[in-house]
């Protein structure tokens, strides 16, 4: 078993037999200690005070006084969206019920940094047994945007922080921005693919999401039920985030379900549809109702899936038995943005879960 992400806080929870993840007080510490809270030389001492007891006990009721007591106003919003996080949180109990509120209540009231860490601590917890690296940096996709770049017929996704930070400057921190001001030369730091040959490096890449994932479909057409499927490689990314993708909707939904991905619908019985991301949302719902959509928007969609119900029983009877087509895509900056949560919320369910 590799231990990974260590940001997650997911040693600090707990499991109930559910498998779902308990709140405690060591994973809200990790919060106060994120920059948005930590304490700075500016800090007054009110809010020192408040950190301090926090730190001591994070589940401790905070009064409005304490909060309008903090005298920068940023730091007093911050604290503010920390509580309002924390208390739903709890009032929740595990952190996969209080993703899941969020979305069915149909509004979010936390930032989507929240919601990113919410997913990180969630998705390590489905893939604590996961030794296929190619799995686990598929599942990275699940809360870190990704910039995807498209060259000589290959889709290959990286980390977007990491790729702003080294095109900034080099990777290299404050040093490296005082060397791009001076004009200096910097090294050179690749991003490698992640491959067959450096698979077993990427345990030890810590938190540098350095690797690139290759997402390039490998074209076998299957007309068999009318459909053009995709095969890709045996250790391609499309697939890995499939399985990631089954393992999540299993896992908060409690339903089993195939995915494969998709070079293009050619289905007359199209029923139902699920955006993976803003963008492809609205693309398959342009294609659903027969719009015309131009070339330079087609060419973003990364990749669409097929995805079955292993119990047809399980899905609305209007649709019982019927596909449901996925799509990926980036945004017209070449970032990718997946919602896990659109699947737990779009999918034809038989009767809420």
């Amino acid at each position: 078993m590799q231990d990974f992400w260590p940001s997650s806080g997911f040693t600090r929870l707990q499991r109930n037999p559910r498998g779902w993840l308990l709140p405690t007080d060591d994973y809200l510490r990790l919060f106060l200690a994120r920059p948005e809270l930590a304490l700075v030389a500016e800090s007054c001492a009110n809010e020192q005070a408040l950190h301090a007891a926090l730190q001591a006990a994070p589940s401790r009721p905070v009064s409005e006084a304490e909060l309008q007591a903090v005298q920068d106003g940023d730091a007093r919003e911050s604290y503010g969206l920390f509580l309002r996080f924390r208390d739903g949180l709890l009032d929740a109990g595990t952190l996969e019920a209080y993703y899941l509120g969020l979305f069915r209540a149909g509004s979010i009231a936390i930032p989507p940094l929240f919601v990113d860490l919410l997913a990180q601590a969630i998705t390590r917890n489905l893939l604590d047994d996961a030794t296929d690296a190619y799995e686990v940096r598929a599942a990275e996709m699940l809360f870190r945007p990704q910039r995807i770049s498209t060259e000589n017929g290959q889709v290959l996704a990286g980390d977007r922080d990491r790729l702003d930070m080294l095109n900034e400057h080099g990777g290299l921190g404050d040093f490296g921005r005082f060397l791009a001001e001076a004009k200096a030369p910097m090294r050179s730091i690749d991003m490698q693919v992640l491959g067959d040959s450096n698979a077993s490096a990427y345990w030890q890449d810590g938190e540098r999401h350095s690797y690139l994932l290759d997402l390039t479909h490998e074209i076998n057409n299957d007309l068999s039920h009318g459909l053009v499927f995709t095969m890709t490689r045996a250790r391609s990314g499309l697939k890995a985030l499939a399985r990631v993708l089954e393992k999540w909707v299993k896992h908060f939904l409690g339903v089993a379900v195939a995915i494969r991905p998709l070079q293009k619908v050619d289905d007359e019985a199209w029923r139902w549809h699920v955006g993976l991301d803003i963008e492809s949302t609205a693309l398959l719902n342009d294609l659903y109702e027969g719009r015309e959509v131009d070339a330079e928007r087609m060419s973003r969609l990364v990749s669409l899936f097929r995805l079955d119900f292993d119990d047809p029983q399980e899905m609305r009877a209007d649709v019982a038995g019927k596909p449901v087509y996925l799509g990926l895509m980036m945004n017209a900056d070449r970032v990718l943005r997946l919602k896990p949560q659109n699947l737990l919320v779009n999918l034809p369910l038989r009767a809420a879960v």
